[in-house]
């Protein structure tokens, strides 16, 4: 009994070894390499770079006041439509002690000439009704008389505008009215009723009142580096895609090459402007496009069409030379290849276009096929 069990467990181990010394030695031969094939396709390749930029409006302006003082009414809000001349504030005047004293000593000065004038004239017509003054002198008093009331006149207007801001002669065209310089989208209005604003001169750039655009001419605004820019033209049409509106793109034509480079993060960039279309349709109805929205813009730099192309990863690079192997035969298994020398085009990153050296009726070896063990 003891002599079989001894038999029977000589053969297990036996068995063992010759499994294990089987499966160590089917691991040990070599697997066959197998590679995928590609075939040359005829296509269209583009090559294509984006740029990072902003959507701004073409026209942009700053509203400014025409003299210092006060809001006192704010008429518009951001996001109201205005147009050319519209009243957006008015402003309380806090007038200057100087130009106030000196207006009033201007109005005090013609009211003293007007009333010489006015009793001068009095003295010459009662002289002329007597026939004892020429009518050239009458007319000549007049005159004066006239010219005396005019000044005065004008000086009580310019009292006012100094003190007031507005006079009765002018009150349309008052320069305490805050309008519009031109139609369009008010954008921001930086001040509050209350705030002290001064007007625009040699010295400063004056308070900005509001800020309107023309939201219906937009371009696209970005910088391309200086390894791409030499490749671009005026009249080049660009694909906007606008970040915060994903499903949406628009087409643009680009209109500007900054002559100048800036320097940004040790890289040379040259500032484009793009001018871009705002399309009438049914899938922009109701979209509102806002000033400084971050946009992309894709522009093709070179293009070639229907020509024949292969993946670039079938590709090898040699110096100056490309290569492509061949498959010429053999099994799945073991494929046989012949290495040809290629004249290769545009590349998209992906395809590349072949000028020679290969037919639409060539297998190409591409990557080696990596299997799970």
């Amino acid at each position: 009994m003891k002599k079989y069990i001894k038999l029977i467990i000589a053969a297990i181990v036996a068995l063992i070894f010759i499994g294990t010394f089987m499966f160590l030695w089917q691991k040990s031969q070599p697997k066959p390499v197998v590679y995928t094939e590609f075939t040359p396709a005829v296509q269209d390749i583009s090559r294509t770079t984006i740029i990072t930029g902003k959507i701004e409006p073409r026209n942009e302006v700053n509203v400014k006041p025409q003299i210092s003082g006060i809001i006192s009414e704010l008429l518009k809000e951001p996001g109201q439509y205005v147009s050319e001349g519209e009243v957006i504030a008015k402003v309380k005047v806090i007038p200057d002690m100087g130009q106030l004293s000196s207006a009033e000593s201007r109005v005090r000065l013609a009211d003293i000439n007007l009333r010489q004038a006015e009793s001068e004239y009095a003295r010459t017509e009662s002289l002329h009704s007597q026939r004892l003054v020429s009518d050239e002198e009458y007319e000549r008093a007049r005159q004066q008389l006239q010219q005396a009331q005019e000044e005065k006149a004008a000086a009580a207007d310019a009292l006012q505008v100094v003190r007031d801001g507005v006079s009765r002669s002018n009150a349309s065209a008052s320069s305490t009215l805050i309008r519009s310089t031109i139609s369009g989208i008010i954008l921001d209005i930086p001040v509050k009723v209350g705030y002290s604003v001064i007007n625009s001169n040699t010295f400063n750039d004056g308070t900005t009142i509001a800020t309107v655009a023309n939201m219906n001419d937009l371009i696209f605004r970005g910088n391309i580096d200086e390894t791409e820019v030499g490749q671009l033209a005026i009249g080049v049409p660009m694909r906007i895609t606008i970040g915060a509106l994903q499903d949406l793109s628009f087409d643009a034509t680009l209109e500007y090459i900054s002559p100048r480079s800036t320097e940004s993060n040790g890289a040379n960039q040259f500032e484009i402007k793009a001018a871009v279309v705002l399309q009438q349709d049914s899938v922009t109805a109701g979209i509102t496009l806002r000033s400084g929205y971050s946009a992309n813009a894709e522009i093709v730099l070179a293009s070639a069409n229907q020509v024949l192309a292969v993946p670039e990863s079938a590709i090898e690079f040699q110096g100056d030379s490309t290569f492509v192997y061949v498959i010429t035969g053999g099994t799945p298994t073991q494929q046989l290849f012949d290495r040809r020398a290629v004249t290769t085009g545009l590349s998209d990153g992906v395809n590349i276009e072949i000028r020679s050296g290969l037919t639409a009726q060539d297998k190409v070896r591409g990557p080696q096929v990596i299997t799970e063990e």
